[in-house]
């Protein structure tokens, strides 16, 4: 018996009101493709192999890898890669197998411990986003994440990572999931959320300077933002542009929308 491993972070979903959540928000189409990261026992990839043209599935854990394709080895339409997701070079793996080319889902209950990096390697980032990007992404992650990328302005939860995501999809909340629906649970409860990778409707001039914006806004949440980009631009200045934005000059990094970050950033990209 193959039982979950602290080592990769493991906790297998069992749930069947969640599995339904799940696959319900993926929307699967007979023409799909789907890419799902850690499939663990394959409960959820069994639920979609039925629905999608091709499902490729990706298992760091060798002894997990051992049992899927024993157990689902046979089955026409799954290809199983044995590796790290994170350092998986799939355009190049894919090459041998032409009827799995191109994913345009993903599906997946990731490692909390590396959704960050995950995202970051399906969306892209603010200045190299994916060329290729999914159709829509589907995602079971912890729910205080979830929080952060679906959150709106203002609220204490928006921050550097809710506008990375934003710029680059638009995020929902499909539902939470407490922790009694794992084996082993987790120590918190944790959310699906769909993402719809897309253009921002006005998109930064200036990508890198952007990031830089961000990173130095939300350095200190408490204070307000002319404080925290003194060091790229003069308080008098950015309390001018603030004005012309109609936005608070008082205004904290929580307080400015993603597009508003956007504007921002080409105002003094421009001048």
């Amino acid at each position: 018996m193959v039982r979950p491993r602290k080592l990769f972070a493991q906790h297998w979903l069992k749930s069947e009101k969640v599995l339904d959540a799940i696959v319900k928000a993926a929307a699967c189409q007979p023409n799909d493709r789907i890419l799902e990261i850690g499939p663990g026992t394959g409960i959820l990839t069994r639920r979609l192999l039925p629905l999608v043209q091709s499902l490729v599935a990706v298992e760091i854990d060798f002894d997990l890898c051992k049992l899927l394709a024993k157990q689902l080895g046979k089955t026409e339409n799954f290809l199983l890669l044995q590796g790290d997701f994170l350092t998986l070079d799939l355009p190049s793996h894919l090459v041998a197998f032409p009827n799995f080319q191109k994913p345009n889902k993903v599906v997946a209950n990731i490692p909390y411990n590396i959704t960050g990096p995950i995202i970051e390697k399906l969306l892209g980032s603010i200045a190299n986003p994916n060329p290729e990007p999914f159709d829509s992404i589907v995602l079971l992650v912890q729910k205080e994440v979830a929080q952060r990328l679906y959150a709106k302005p203002g609220s204490k939860t928006f921050g550097a990572l809710s506008v990375r995501v934003q710029y680059l999809a638009e995020c929902e909340l499909i539902c939470t999931v407490p922790a009694g629906a794992f084996h082993p649970p987790p120590k918190v409860d944790s959310a699906v959320v769909r993402l719809y990778p897309r253009q921002i409707a006005t998109p930064a001039i200036n990508p890198k300077k952007l990031e830089n914006l961000l990173k130095l806004g939300f350095a200190a949440k408490r204070k307000m933002l002319r404080n925290n980009l003194q060091s790229v631009v003069d308080r008098d200045r950015l309390t001018h542009l603030l004005e012309q934005l109609e936005i608070n000059p008082q205004a904290r990094a929580e307080d400015l929308s993603t597009q508003q970050w956007v504007t921002l950033a080409n105002q003094l990209t421009d001048n």
